[in-house]
């Protein structure tokens, strides 16, 4: 599984939120992909008040202030609907 992190530079709120994106990584298998909004026309249109962003399957699942529960959740039920075993 993929994680799409949209940030972008000098934006604290993103620091913070990928800090608690890579602590779900340790227990949960998923890729982190990192993308700042600034090198895409497309993304920062997109994106360009709502950072961070976490995207999972085409899915907007959290923006801004990133919830680690909430987050989790999502994580552990879209692994478990996909068959694979949510804990590493």
């Amino acid at each position: 599984m993929k994680v799409y992190y949209y940030t972008r530079n000098q934006c604290e709120l993103c620091r913070e939120g990928k800090l608690l994106v890579e602590l779900l990584q340790e227990d949960y298998p998923f890729e982190i992909v990192e993308r700042d909004i600034d090198t895409n026309e497309e993304w920062t249109e997109r994106f360009g008040l709502m950072i961070p962003v976490v995207e999972i399957d085409g899915e907007i699942i959290q923006y801004g202030k990133i919830d680690l529960m909430v987050l989790e959740e999502y994580i552990k039920t879209y692994l478990n609907q996909d068959g694979a075993d949510a804990r590493c």
